[in-house]
Order: C-alpha cells, then sequence, then structure tokens
C-alpha cells in the first residue's frame, strides 16, 4: 500500500504584519512644532518689515544742512526681540517752520487782511434783507447757512492791492466757513496765500496773529484788522479802523 503524502501549502504571512507600526506623534509634540513653525515666519517677517522700514526712514530724513525736521535718538534694548535687529527712529516731528512759503521778490511787501468785518459781513440763519452770496460749511457734522455781504469795493481793491503787495487773508475763522467764503470773494484768485484759525495763537483765550512766524520781514508787513487783540504781538505793524467794524445794512 502506497502511502499518499499530502503536501500542505504554508500559510501566506501578510506583509503588513511584519512592518513595524509608526508611532504617530502626540498632540504635544504637533502643537509645539506648529507653534515653531509660526515663530519662524513671525521671525522673518519682522526681520523684512524692519529692514524695509529702515530703507524708507533713510530716504526721506533730510540731510544736515534741512533744518525741516529732526530725528529722536533710538532707545538701545538690553534685550532684542531677534538677531540682527535693525534700528529704526521711533519718532519723526517737523520743528516749528514758517507758515508761508518764501517770497519770490524779496523786496516786496506783504499785506495781511481780516476777512469777516474787514473784508466781508457774513451771519447764519435767519437771512438778512441784503446779502451777495450763502455758503454751507458743515461745522461738526452740521450744515450751517451763512448769508455773506461783501465789503462795497472790495473786489477792485483786492485786485488793485494784488499787483503791487503780496496779499495773506489771515482770518480767526474755521477753515471750514472761511475758505467757502474766499472762493467766491476771491473768483480772479488774486489773493497770494490763506491763513485760517489753526495758524493764531491762543493768548488769555484770545486768538492772536504772530506775524514773526510768517517767514518775513516785519519791517516790510502790514496788518489791516477790525479787531485789536489780533495784532496785540505787533501793534506797529497794525492799520487800526474803528469803521471796519460796522454791519453792511
Amino acid at each position: 500500500m502506497v502511502a499518499k503524502f499530502i503536501k500542505k501549502t504554508p500559510p501566506k504571512i501578510s506583509k503588513n504584519r511584519h512592518r513595524r507600526r509608526k508611532k504617530s506623534p502626540s498632540k504635544s509634540a504637533s502643537a509645539a512644532n506648529f507653534i515653531s513653525s509660526i515663530n519662524k515666519s513671525l521671525y522673518s517677517c519682522k526681520r523684512r518689515l524692519a529692514k524695509l522700514f529702515s530703507k524708507l526712514v533713510r530716504m526721506t530724513t533730510p540731510t544736515r544742512k534741512s533744518k525741516g525736521y529732526k530725528i529722536l535718538k533710538t532707545e538701545q534694548k538690553d534685550h532684542l526681540e531677534f538677531e540682527d535687529q535693525v534700528l529704526v527712529p521711533k519718532v519723526l516731528f517737523f520743528g516749528k517752520e514758517n507758515v508761508l512759503p518764501p517770497l519770490i521778490s524779496p523786496e516786496k511787501k506783504t499785506i495781511f487782511l481780516d476777512l469777516d468785518e474787514t473784508l466781508i459781513h457774513s451771519k447764519p440763519d435767519p437771512p438778512p434783507e441784503k446779502f451777495d452770496f450763502i455758503v454751507r460749511p458743515r461745522i461738526d457734522g452740521e450744515i450751517m447757512n451763512f448769508y455773506v455781504a461783501k465789503r462795497p469795493g472790495v473786489d477792485a481793491f483786492l485786485e488793485s492791492i494784488s499787483k503791487k503787495y503780496e496779499l495773506v487773508v489771515f482770518t480767526a475763522g474755521l477753515k471750514e466757513y472761511a475758505s467757502l467764503v474766499l472762493d467766491r470773494l476771491d473768483e480772479k484768485r488774486v489773493i497770494s496765500h490763506r491763513l485760517y484759525r489753526d495758524s493764531c495763537k491762543q493768548h488769555d483765550g484770545k486768538f492772536v496773529k504772530d506775524l514773526s512766524e510768517m517767514g518775513r520781514d516785519l519791517k516790510k508787513v502790514v496788518i489791516v484788522d477790525d479787531n485789536p487783540n489780533a495784532y496785540i504781538f505787533h501793534p506797529q505793524n497794525a492799520i487800526p479802523d474803528e469803521t471796519l467794524h460796522r454791519r453792511r445794512q
């Protein structure tokens, strides 16, 4: 009797069985890696911004000959936020400057004229019987009506003196209001410059027009104003006229 041998095929061993399972990183390790990548990005961004700002400051900083503004010294910190930190000025500020640009002709004389009660008279609502035009400035968020009456002969007066003198209207009125009035009053654009309340100084609660900061030779300057408080610093340069405050009826 012949014995039969049955060849048994060994079971296949899965390849995955012999592979080592990789341990998944813990949540704390993932968070640490994420934070580290953010810090690197911030570090790179800070360096680029600092270098860019440093370059911008060098482009806008005047030379020593310039007197317009100066740069405050930077403070050296003991601990820098990052290596190779680029130090830049923290504050740029403008020093005291002449309000008006330089005269084209140094020999030319300058006349400063007030606006209200000198060149014009204006009043808010209700409207008067006679007026030349209306302006509607927005003041403190509210639109107001101002009815403006021009001083008799003011157009011819402005055109005549502008041919020989530098003509500057200097008013203590708000720019929102006065600029609209001057746009209508000076349609021929004979006025050289306009100065408003923000160019005045406050002295004892009053608005004073300091001519010494205008960049003009005070020996060649005249101010015409109906309010003596306006030229209290320079009475020798003023032409007082009590009739200027009379309102046009």
